[in-house]
């Protein structure tokens, strides 16, 4: 047959493209390009770890035919692996904490996986987390492989191997700067180590969430859980030190807030007609956070992780940003605050009016 094809969706993970940002450039007065992780088949740059992780994982023997795909995940991780896994015959196990999109949730039921949705605002070692719960599986399920990317050193493999690689390639080793989320830490770990064996000279930059433990972890080397607090983000930040978050190569943490994340994932959308989600967003504000350092002649690299139709219900939908990102009382069909919260300020106003 003459015309060209792919054997399966393996084939077309990777080889994604980079976009200068036009907008953003002009903003911070210099070049910043953005490479579109959402080209890959599962919309994510998680792909690539799935696909490293499962081919590993099968070569030494700790996944079998006949296995189950075991993982805790935000959604994308637990989308790519199965997407990989379940067209090889593997069944899929995801525990995901309760603040993943509706969307992603739907995504992984789609594509055959068993998800359980877990508390996320309880401690990494309480039974009830989606880490412990996916341990829990490991341990009763004969015959399965945790992927546990959070100390999966083949997590940071794949980002040294095939995305830093490509990166190279496509910019022909030209950046300055390079910008990337910090979740599992295996994207900002590898491609970093990199460029830096490459040229030291580039700047290596994580993004973090404020209410996370990794940019103080970074700047002192101590975990401190006093400091871990909710957040909206998805994909960014962590309440535990992963065996992936690596900082050797690393020049600067910098941490960015919800609103102005989601902000920008928002403006970018309507601006460049390039859908982006809350990961992305965070990028792209970490570039305004470091802009008092940046040169006209300086070119900028963010990684943007996923796509943003994965947060329809989230981003892109006024009810939850009012509730979870500005904080608006909710309010019911008629236009109205909800009775709860309607109860609270009416219960405010006369304490108030009492003193």
């Amino acid at each position: 047959m003459s015309f060209t094809y792919y054997n399966s969706v393996d084939e077309t993970i990777g080889n994604t493209p980079i976009i200068k940002l036009k907008t953003i450039s002009e903003q911070v007065n210099s070049n910043v390009y953005a490479k579109f992780e959402s080209y890959n088949p599962g919309h994510s740059a998680k792909d690539r770890i799935a696909l490293y992780i499962i081919n590993r994982a099968e070569e030494s023997g700790k996944l079998r035919p006949g296995g189950t795909i075991i993982e805790c995940t935000s959604g994308n991780t637990g989308r790519a692996l199965a997407m990989v896994g379940g067209h090889r015959g593997y069944r899929c196990i995801f525990t995901v904490p309760n603040k993943i999109s509706e969307e992603k949730k739907r995504i992984l039921v789609a594509l055959g996986a068993e998800v359980h949705v877990c508390p996320s605002n309880v401690k990494p070692e309480d039974p009830r987390s989606y880490y412990s719960q996916a341990q829990f599986f490991a341990d009763s399920i004969p015959n399965s492989y945790y992927v546990n990317q959070y100390y999966n050193m083949d997590n940071v493999d794949a980002h040294y191997y095939l995305t830093g690689p490509e990166i190279w390639e496509q910019t022909n080793g030209e950046l300055t700067h390079f910008l990337a989320c910090s979740g599992s830490g295996g994207t900002l770990s590898g491609t970093s180590k990199y460029f830096k064996e490459r040229n030291p000279n580039i700047k290596t930059i994580g993004i973090d969430a404020y209410g996370s433990v990794l940019k103080k972890y970074f700047e002192e080397g101590v975990f401190d859980k006093s400091i871990i607090k909710p957040y909206a983000l998805e994909g960014v930040g962590k309440n535990i030190i992963p065996k992936t978050f690596i900082t050797e190569h690393l020049d600067q943490m910098v941490q960015v807030k919800d609103q102005l994340a989601i902000k920008r994932a928002i403006k970018l959308t309507a601006e460049e007609g390039l859908m982006i989600g809350p990961s992305g967003g965070a990028a792209i504000q970490g570039v305004f956070e470091i802009r008092k350092d940046l040169k006209p002649t300086d070119q900028i690299l963010i990684l943007v992780p996923d796509h943003g139709s994965l947060y329809l219900s989230k981003l892109y939908d006024d009810d939850w940003m009012n509730e979870n990102v500005y904080h608006k009382p909710k309010k019911n069909k008629y236009g109205l605050p909800s009775y709860d919260k309607m109860k609270k300020l009416l219960n405010g106003i006369y304490e108030s009016y009492k003193q």
